[in-house]
């Protein structure tokens, strides 16, 4: 059995892997205070072309999450999201645990955009109901979208003009940079939003991310807040070790290149079969509608997400690629497609 079903089902990168090794009886002091996370850091700033920013190393990403719209909000404070956010579908009811609504709004892309937001605050106009203060974006979405820079020009203004924030849940943002038709640079997300983060976990690392706050009024005592929520890791190093070796060169965008490729060499065989797909994506997630009948064949060797059920005979499933994915396994895969297609 291979598994497509997620981006992370691997361990880590043969490079990290060798820099945790290499480290591993070093001693060092704890919580995120060691060198490695203070040098993972100017890496990043250096990246984002902005020293101005705290950048803080948490564990996972819904902690991330939850930490993060937990600390930017108060206790009325609610944050808008698309439906297939995935704060909203996969968080197990996080952000709303620490006291805070998500507002969702159905999309066909998985992705915001002003009109969304503006029909929710015309929605919420007093003191009666939640205030609607955080507009939470994932890049790459949930179903594999990915934002332009004008899109996200345009959240910014809707932002600015109505006193909302502007956070970006980056898990897959490896991804989405290396797309072929991305315009956006990590410079350009760190000028635009308030707060972003860099996933790791599914971008090659063991685990962790790497939460950026751009905004000034956001940063002041947010370690109390990492440090409440449990998402303070005792042997930090461990985060920063990773985030210097996903920045030191170029391996975190290599990683993302790597996964779209991998992913564009199924999606070009899905596009010469003529099958559909649930939503169009350049990412590395990839959503083919396929007979029932495939599914389940192709389910003897293949582990895959069942994603929707789209009429009685044919379904939508979720094939992921990661760091760890090779040629011959997604040409394997390829194969037994086209074979099991053409009988």
């Amino acid at each position: 059995m291979y598994s497509l079903k997620n981006d992370y089902s691997e361990g880590a990168h043969p490079q990290i892997m060798e820099a945790l090794l290499k480290t591993n009886l070093e001693q060092s002091v704890g919580y995120g205070e060691d060198e490695y996370c203070a040098q993972a850091s100017r890496l990043i700033k250096d990246k984002i072309k902005n020293n101005n920013v705290d950048v803080h190393f948490i564990p996972g990403g819904t902690q991330t999450n939850l930490t993060a719209i937990g600390a930017f909000l108060r206790p009325y404070e609610a944050c808008i999201s698309c439906d297939t956010g995935h704060i909203n579908t996969h968080e197990t009811g996080a952000i709303e645990a620490t006291g805070h609504k998500v507002i969702t709004v159905k999309t066909s892309d998985g992705k915001l955009r002003k009109e969304d937001v503006i029909s929710v605050l015309k929605d919420h106009t007093d003191e009666h109901m939640v205030k609607p203060k955080l507009v939470y974006i994932s890049n790459s979405t949930e179903i594999g979208t990915v934002y332009t820079k004008n899109e996200l020009k345009e959240l910014r203004t809707v932002c600015d003009e109505n006193n909302l924030i502007l956070f970006m849940d980056g898990a897959r943002l490896g991804s989405a940079l290396a797309t072929k038709s991305n315009d956006l640079y990590l410079d350009d997300i760190a000028s635009m939003t308030d707060a972003f983060y860099i996933g790791g976990t599914k971008n090659g690392a063991l685990f962790g991310e790497a939460l950026v706050i751009c905004n000034d009024n956001l940063k002041s005592e947010f370690r109390y807040h990492i440090k409440q929520r449990g998402a303070m890791l005792a042997k930090g190093r461990l985060l920063g070790i990773q985030f210097v070796e996903l920045f030191r060169d170029n391996l975190f965008y290599e990683i993302g290149k790597h996964e779209n490729e991998m992913a564009d060499i199924i999606r070009d065989a899905i596009d010469k079969l003529g099958y559909k797909y649930l939503i169009d994506s350049e990412s590395n997630q990839i959503f083919p509608i396929l007979p029932n009948s495939i599914i389940e064949k192709l389910q003897q060797n293949y582990i895959f997400v069942l994603w929707s059920k789209e009429d009685e005979r044919n379904s939508c499933i979720r094939l992921v690629t990661s760091w760890a994915t090779k040629k011959e396994d997604v040409e394997g895969f390829v194969k037994a497609l086209n074979d099991l297609s053409n009988n």
